[in-house]
Formats: structure tokens, sequence, C-alpha cells
């Protein structure tokens, strides 16, 4: 799925949905116009819309059903994808790019940075694979972005999933970093930023 193809979903979709309302996409979608990535099968967006009360939000699911018919396009959104994972993504809300607007839906990008701790959390192949390519082409520091993602460490309830998501950051930082920012980069304070920030004692 390329970017007229995620253009097209979203313009149908604000169409079918008649409502105003704010997208932020994430996912794989949100990494391909971000860095052109792999293609993505489906797209994932939290959901904001102007009218808070539930006859709008009852049109939402008709809505996408018409859109998923109409392009193909499979769709994930909730009004909060803070809780689609154990890892939290802190104030993602305001940190956003705009990207079109398409009549009364307002599409947004998740900043590289936060839509990374979504990539981080899961950790598959294709997750490093797409982050590589996004701090590339995004050309995004280093050391902000080890401090988010410690950050979001420590904010997250307790559970499993936390030395998880320490492990595949340190993996992460010691396999990428050197390819990705060069000679500039430093595992070792990179790692100490990142466990100052997530309150972890080395």
């Amino acid at each position: 799925m390329n970017a007229k193809e995620i253009e097209r979903f979203f313009r149908i979709f604000d169409q079918e949905l008649g409502e105003e309302a704010r997208a932020i996409l994430t996912g794989a979608a949100a990494g391909a116009l971000l860095g052109r990535v792999r293609p993505s099968v489906d797209v994932d967006f939290a959901l904001e819309l102007r009218q808070k009360n539930m006859q709008a939000w009852e049109k939402i699911e008709p809505a996408i059903e018409r859109t998923v018919k109409l392009t193909g396009i499979q769709a994930n959104y909730a009004e909060d994808i803070d809780r689609w994972g154990l890892i939290s993504l802190l104030d993602y809300k305001k940190h956003t790019r705009a990207y079109r607007r398409f009549g009364r839906l307002r599409l947004e990008l998740l900043e590289p940075t936060y839509w990374s701790i979504g990539k981080m959390t899961r950790y598959l192949e294709p997750d490093v694979q797409d982050m590589v390519e996004v701090f590339r082409r995004r050309h995004i520091p280093w050391k902000g972005l080890v401090s988010l993602w410690g950050r979001a460490l420590r904010a997250s309830s307790m559970s499993p999933a936390l030395l998880q998501f320490r492990r595949q950051v340190e993996h992460f930082l010691r396999q990428q970093g050197r390819a990705i920012w060069g000679r500039k980069f430093s595992l070792e304070e990179a790692l100490r930023r990142f466990h100052s920030a997530a309150k972890i004692q080395e």
C-alpha cells in the first residue's frame, strides 16, 4: 500500500463518516509516509471526533466497514491507541505532524520518535527495518530518542513487557546504532541515557 492508496482510504472514510474528526496515523502505514518503508497491508490510527457523544461514535463502525469494502484496506482504530500496548505512548497526541485534510477529516502522522515506541514494543524484524529506514530518512537524533524510550518504559505499568522492552531497546542500540547514526553514535552514552530516563540502575 502506497501513499495514494492510504490517502484514498481516508478520503473515502471522510465521505462515509461525515463528521469533524482528527486521525493520527501510526504503524506501518505511517512508516510508509514517513520513510517509504515496506508496503503496509492495513491502517492503524487514533480517531478523535469533534462531537463527544455516543451518537457520533455510532457512525464510525458502518463508515469503516464501507471504506474497507471500497478500498480493500483493513483498519484498526481507537480513540486512545495508548491502550493497544503495555508500553506507554506518553503524551503522543501532542506529538504529531500535519499531513493532509480530507474534507472534515484531518489526518496527522505520529512523530517518528513516538511512532517508534510501538515498533520497539513489538520488535519483529519488519519493525526493526522500519525504524532503521525512518530514522535514517528523517535524520532522527539518537540522544532524544533513547531518552524518550526510557521515559516510556518508566511511565508504563509493571508487567513482564517492561523487561522485554528494555532488552529490545538495548539490542537495537547494539545492533543498529552505529549503522544508523555513524561514528558519532556512542553505545555507552546511549545506554546510559536510556537507563537514566527509565530510572534503571546500571
